[in-house]
């Protein structure tokens, strides 16, 4: 395995040679766009994968590599589906940007420098191993060699036009450095790297610099012809759930909306004819819908790297909850949207703050449902009630909503066809996300 990898990201280090020296300097469609790849130490990247089985008191994620971290195929026929772990997006990413149209070799061009360092990876070791009481010094490393070795690449613009990929929520890198260590790193509150651009898999509300872009979910078509054709099978599928709740928790009895959402399912019965009763009360609702509420229970990892278990119930189902848990957000959201099932959201964290610009925040209402959680929990509103309030011509547009952001939300596979030069993919949007931001932050450090 050691072998296997060491040579399989050092053909990713010639790759980047080539694709940069392939790039014509001139090219107007890459103006305002170039990125530079900073060279970093494989004690950055590739060492930390080497070690993929050996991380104390956390699972072996060795087979999580394979396809350059799209993990391995759920089935040998497949072209586009695979087990994909979410936290492997940063192998992803720098796959992916391989094939950015607009790499250069001359830093001084650049309007974004990423940095391909595996950060969340390399926090395993504060996570889960001896490592946790030095958690402040994770990223002290990064600082030091981007300080020293050509130190102009850094110093032209302090670290504004710098970004990198965080594979993790921020949290897990939010520890306060003065503080006993109890769960994280403190990459994030390390000053020496205020002005870079982090894209997570979460962000916190208040950091500038914090951005969260999608977790991966398991379907990487290389094509525009098999994303067209899995967008098909979406829209033509028929719905005979009303809500889906795919998840664990909510099984203590203490309140809270993951419990408020097991109960009610729980307590929910179907009847004929398109009539069903819950809960003492009665409703109607389309004669297509066959059951009210079904849960998928993934408590203990039981949903992790099998797709199949939870992606055909949210195919089924017209609505799909997505409660908060240990944190605001959840890979469900997008694996819901993949599958054109509608997102039901009960804090506005969970979504609608963090990933503007994959799903922008103006449009929430247009393709999602909000309920305030402490008006289930509290005040016992029930979920169904408002779900079946909303008329079928509502329901269609807002799945047609959903079904139109799929390609904004997934990361397409390596290896570029032509059709995706008119498409934009979750990677594409961070791209330019991030380019934007660094734009603005340095146009006003520099007009102050």
């Amino acid at each position: 395995m050691a072998s296997y990898l060491v040579l399989l990201f050092g053909l990713f280090m010639l790759m980047i040679s080539f694709v940069e020296s392939t790039t014509d300097p001139n090219s107007e469609e890459c103006k305002g766009k170039w990125v530079y790849v900073r060279k970093l130490p494989s004690s950055f990247n590739l060492d930390l994968l080497v070690n993929c089985s050996n991380y104390p008191l956390y699972d072996d994620f060795c087979p999580h590599l394979a396809n350059h971290g799209l993990g391995h195929k759920t089935h040998n026929r497949s072209h586009s589906w695979f087990r994909t772990d979410p936290y492997m997006l940063e192998l992803i990413f720098h796959r992916r940007i391989l094939e950015y149209p607009c790499l250069t070799t001359n830093p001084v061009q650049a309007d974004a420098v990423y940095l391909p360092y595996y950060s969340g990876i390399d926090a395993i070791s504060y996570l889960y191993g001896s490592d946790v009481n030095s958690s402040a010094h994770h990223g002290l490393g990064l600082f030091d060699f981007l300080s020293n070795d050509s130190p102009e690449i850094w110093n032209r613009n302090h670290g504004f036009d710098h970004f990198l990929v965080m594979a993790r929520p921020a949290w897990d890198f939010s520890q306060p450095l003065r503080n006993d260590p109890v769960w994280g790193t403190s990459f994030l509150e390390l000053p020496e790297f205020f002005n870079v651009t982090a894209l997570t898999l979460e962000s916190r509300f208040w950091p500038w610099q914090e951005q969260a872009i999608p977790y991966p979910t398991s379907f990487h078509p290389p094509s525009v012809l098999l994303m067209e054709s899995w967008i098909e099978r979406v829209r033509r599928t028929h719905r005979t759930t009303l809500m889906l709740f795919a998840g664990g928790g909510g099984v203590s009895a203490s309140p809270n909306i993951r419990h408020s959402i097991r109960v009610e399912c729980e307590n929910t019965t179907s009847g004929g004819g398109g009539g069903f009763g819950g809960g003492g009360n009665n409703f109607t609702i389309s004669g297509s819908i066959s059951k009210i509420c079904e849960i998928v229970d993934c408590s203990n990892g039981g949903c992790d790297h099998d797709p199949i278990k939870y992606m055909r119930p949210m195919l089924q189902s017209s609505f799909c909850l997505q409660p908060p848990g240990d944190t605001p957000t959840r890979r469900s959201t997008f694996d819901g949207i993949l599958a054109g099932c509608i997102p039901v959201f009960f804090e506005d964290s969970s979504a609608k703050t963090q990933y503007g610009w994959h799903l922008p925040e103006k449009q929430f209402d247009e393709f999602s449902v909000f309920i305030p959680k402490e008006e289930v929990v509290s005040r016992g509103l029930r979920i169904v009630d408002v779900l079946t309030s909303i008329p079928k011509s509502e329901v269609r547009r807002m799945r047609e909503k959903v079904i139109e952001l799929i390609p904004r939300i997934i990361y397409r596979r390596h290896g570029d066809s032509m059709g995706w030069r008119t498409k934009k993919d979750a990677f594409d949007i961070a791209i330019e996300g991030a380019i934007r931001r660094i734009k603005s932050r340095i146009s006003v450090t520099s007009d102050s």
